[in-house]
């Protein structure tokens, strides 16, 4: 029965993804905002999570803006889902045409550190487009995915992220997979925004709350010598986008307290971003549960 329903799952999601990414991309951003705001209207639990959350991020936004807001990141996060499915089919000259680089000599002084480099980013914007761009200007990206237990469904979805020659490392157990891809000089790209179990993460501040957030990419920078490049994709008027690169985050030594320095510096320029567009970002997530 499970094997069934896997089969059923990645057959009718092949059929989703087909279908985004055979309309221009103006529709595709028109049919998700509709898309999100159905979800907003038909699913009870998320809106709340998101509400609570801005609350606690926004606490001197008055109550009526908080809940704008919610509608708005519904809306958005329904645009950039759709979108984020549609740039995986951009052959590379389409994708140049359509991008804007800003920022783009952090990633030459990163590489010029020879140690490879962690390509950071936050369940933000278009942020699939990152692992489809860089590797057109740069080489391929070993991404690092969370595998969702269904087979054929990660097979669907791992084949959206290995074009362009990349490689797919499993988020359980990446450790070994990041440090190898980064000893040999690669590039390895890893969304650390999201909150990981207690047992398995440190605190450090996000938003002014603790948060439990993995220590792994730090641990792998302090190990290999590779600076941490934070970028962002966010879309642009006329069908096309921008890739912004942030100054990169070089690792200082090996120890505890640097560990918790790296990641609270991560998370503080993903932090920055949010605040700047908060309706980009993925709320709707349970990230300061305690448990």
């Amino acid at each position: 029965m499970k094997d069934a329903a896997d089969r059923a799952a990645a057959a009718l999601l092949r059929l989703v993804i087909g279908g985004i990414q055979a309309l221009p991309v103006a529709a595709v951003r028109r049919l998700g905002t509709a898309a999100g705001e159905m979800t907003r209207r038909l699913d009870r639990r998320h809106p709340r999570v998101a509400l609570r959350n801005l609350e606690s991020a926004f606490p001197d936004v008055p109550p009526a803006d908080h809940r704008a807001l919610v509608r708005r990141c519904f809306r958005r996060q329904g645009s950039l889902m759709f979108d984020n499915i549609r740039v995986a089919k951009l052959p590379p000259t389409e994708l140049c045409r359509r991008l804007e680089l800003v920022g783009w000599e952090h990633f030459r002084q990163a590489e010029e550190a020879g140690r490879g480099v962690l390509v950071i980013s936050g369940h933000l914007g278009v942020h699939e487009l990152i692992v489809h761009a860089v590797p057109v200007y740069k080489g391929p990206v070993d991404v690092v995915a969370r595998a969702t237990g269904k087979s054929r469904v990660d097979a669907v979805l791992g084949g959206l992220r290995q074009r362009h020659g990349n490689r797919l490392i499993a988020k359980r157990g990446a450790v070994w997979g990041m440090l190898e891809s980064l000893r040999r000089g690669g590039r390895v790209a890893i969304l650390p925004d999201q909150r990981v179990h207690p047992n398995e993460g440190i605190e450090v501040p996000f938003f002014g709350r603790s948060s439990f957030t993995s220590p792994f990419p730090a641990r792998v920078s302090q190990r290999t010598g590779a600076p941490a490049l934070p970028i962002f994709a966010y879309q642009a008027p006329g069908g096309r986008y921008r890739l912004e690169a942030r100054p990169p985050i070089f690792p200082g030594g090996p120890g505890d307290g640097e560990t918790r320095r790296l990641s609270a510096a991560y998370l503080a320029v993903i932090e920055d971003e949010i605040r700047r567009q908060p309706e980009e970002w993925l709320w709707m997530h349970e990230r300061w549960r305690r448990h």
